[in-house]
């Protein structure tokens, strides 16, 4: 049961960490308008037995995004582990691309907490508070103020942004490598272009681009770990994304990772998107 509670973790952790987590972000004055809105409910299996459960609330405008979420174990890992958590992410739309400016991360796990916070500006680390602190151990690879340029976080990082007029389901969403730093760690996940294929649940039936993943670790992971050289060499990683409505932004309807005793599957089983008008607040995420 210990693997199968790691199978939760680490498909949480790359199914975008974040893209699975919630929080609350606090409203202010400065405010953009707010184009779409995303609804969506998860569920985490192995095999046919769940394992957790979670979702995301995403408000996307012409320049500036909110993401939060929330997660927990559910089923059969409840009877020998506990866990939940809560993260949010902002940031701007901006150059082509998503531009982060503050993450926040809260998690619990059989009675440990973990807590991460994270400012970003023009795409480096400006500062961060993490808790428990990062151990400085002989084989862990140290992070450095060049592995903190040019990322985003992970909720940010679960979702693509595609400029322009072009078709947003189309093979160039998937060519790109993502560049995440989790307040821990400093990984690429690099996405490949696999196919298109039709997906439904409960609020959206449509196409879906699906894109295989590969995950490269840079900074923060100790290389002579087994799990980390298990995920390094792992080929069985995929991301179905789907558009959100009024924006130019795709989002994971589903993600399947290979894991030890099977391969978790992550899968939408409510997906509620709609255009709107109104506005994205931009203060600081507090989970």
């Amino acid at each position: 049961m210990t693997n199968a509670r790691s199978a939760f973790l680490s498909a949480r952790s790359f199914a975008a960490a974040g893209a699975l987590f919630a929080g609350t972000l606090l409203a202010s004055s400065d405010a953009a308008r707010a184009d779409g809105r995303l609804e969506a409910k998860y569920t985490l299996t192995v095999g046919s037995v769940e394992l957790g459960r979670g979702s995301i609330v995403v408000e996307a405008g012409d320049t500036a995004y909110e993401i939060t979420g929330a997660a927990r174990v559910t089923g059969v890992l409840r009877a020998v582990s506990s866990g939940k958590g809560a993260a949010a992410s902002r940031g701007a739309l901006s150059g082509g691309k998503m531009v982060p400016r503050i993450y926040a991360m809260n998690a619990e796990a059989d009675g440990k907490a973990e807590t991460a916070r994270i400012a970003i500006a023009g795409g480096a680390v400006k500062e961060m508070d993490v808790e428990p602190p990062l151990k400085p151990l002989p084989d862990r690879v140290p992070l450095t103020p060049d592995t903190l340029q040019n990322v985003i976080d992970p909720m940010s990082g679960a979702f693509i942004y595609v400029p322009g007029t072009a078709d947003l389901l189309s093979a160039a969403a998937c060519d790109r490598s993502i560049p995440v730093f989790d307040g821990r760690q400093r990984y690429d996940l690099k996405l490949s272009f696999l196919r298109t294929e039709k997906v439904k649940t409960e609020g959206y039936a449509g196409p879906a681009v699906v894109c295989g993943v590969r995950y490269s670790p840079i900074a923060g992971h100790r290389p002579t770990r087994y799990t980390v050289k298990y995920m390094e060499e792992n080929k069985d990683m995929q991301v179905w994304l789907v558009p959100v409505a009024g924006t130019r932004l795709l989002a994971p309807f589903k993600v399947s990772v290979a894991t030890m005793i099977g391969t978790a599957v992550l899968t939408a089983s409510s997906f509620e998107t709609q255009e709107k008008t109104g506005t994205v607040p931009v203060s600081a995420p507090r989970p």
